[in-house]
């Protein structure tokens, strides 16, 4: 009998200790394309981290140019991509609307990086599509809720940032973000905060589809405007489907904004549901006596509503802080 017990007590504790191994997972990755690190692919690296995982899973991407496709999958929830310096640490690719050749949706296959997972978050790195000015390639898409993008580059032209998901919130902060035509466009409510906003072209920043009923879609707040030699009528938006949203609050605009600051989508009359804003804006883009009619000029008190805590509602001030990291 006491035998039986031992027996017992040694395949109980062996089957605890196999448990408890299986339950652990590396929450620190590196990423090096010198081999010094776990993996030289960030695609292999994001594949080889644990699924649904309970503690945020941080992927370390050192120095160096990676010319690949990267997906975060739907299952990747709570992992961050962090670069060393968002000059030297680049994800790269060069697909394009002809070149993929998928149909009418080619542009959603564009991506460089391609985000599914909520909770995520990138910091320090360059997301670029270099395909140049050939129609619709798209560096950065992202799909999913509460994500967070810090200190980086999203550089393409035409359709460079896909911000969407009819329910997703997504924040913005000390980004530098270029195009030409509607290179910031989707569904999503997203935040973009002491950002540049670079226009390559004449054409339009935005393009937004925020669904019926959102009290908020695209907000740009303290953001900078800049815009390419020779560049001089550059449209703030225009709504890529009816009740698009867009607010720019105390901004910085260059002169290369039209007068007109907004305008309808050709042949449609989105114009009727389009609520385009703006409030407390400079620079010589800034004046609002030759903006469209329909557009908005907000009030103080108006203008009051648009904070983090609204704008990213209804994740309560606790929970907030923990995913944007930020507060009023």
């Amino acid at each position: 009998m006491l035998r039986l017990l031992r027996w017992f007590v040694c395949v109980w504790g062996c089957v605890v200790l196999s448990n408890a191994a299986l339950a652990q997972y590396a929450t620190e990755i590196i990423v090096a394309q010198d081999s010094s690190g776990d993996f030289t692919s960030i695609q292999e690296a994001i594949d080889q981290a644990k699924a649904f995982p309970d503690k945020r899973i941080t992927i370390f991407i050192k120095k160096g140019i990676y010319r690949e496709k990267v997906k975060v999958h739907a299952w990747n929830t709570m992992l961050t991509l962090k670069g060393e310096d968002a000059a030297t640490t680049i994800i790269t690719y060069d697909d394009y609307f002809d070149k993929i050749d998928r149909g009418r949706n080619s542009t959603f296959h564009t991506y460089t990086v391609l985000v599914q997972a909520d909770d995520f978050r990138a910091e320090q790195l360059t997301i670029e599509n270099t395909a140049g000015p050939v129609g619709q390639a798209v560096a950065l898409a992202v799909e999913s809720d509460r994500c967070v993008f810090r200190n980086c580059r999203i550089l393409g032209n035409q359709d460079t940032l896909y911000a969407a998901g009819s329910s997703s919130r997504q924040y913005f902060v000390n980004c530098y973000i270029e195009g030409t035509t509607d290179f910031i466009f989707g569904a999503a409510t997203a935040l973009f905060d002491t950002c540049t906003i670079h226009s390559k072209s004449n054409s339009y920043i935005t393009a937004a589809s925020t669904p019926e009923g959102r009290r908020f879609g695209y907000v740009f707040r303290a953001c900078r405007l800049t815009a390419a030699p020779g560049v001089d009528a550059a449209y703030l938006g225009r709504p890529w489907r009816d009740h698009a949203h867009v607010a720019f609050i105390f901004c910085e605009m260059g002169g290369h904004i039209a007068p007109a600051g907004w305008q309808n989508w050709s042949g449609t009359t989105r114009d009727k549901t389009a609520y385009y804003a703006e409030y407390g804006n400079s620079g010589p883009g800034a004046g609002t006596a030759h903006r469209v009619s329909w557009s908005h000029h907000l009030s103080k008190k108006e203008a009051g509503r648009y904070t983090l805590k609204n704008i990213l509602e209804p994740v309560a001030a606790a929970d907030e802080k923990d995913w944007t990291g930020a507060s009023d």
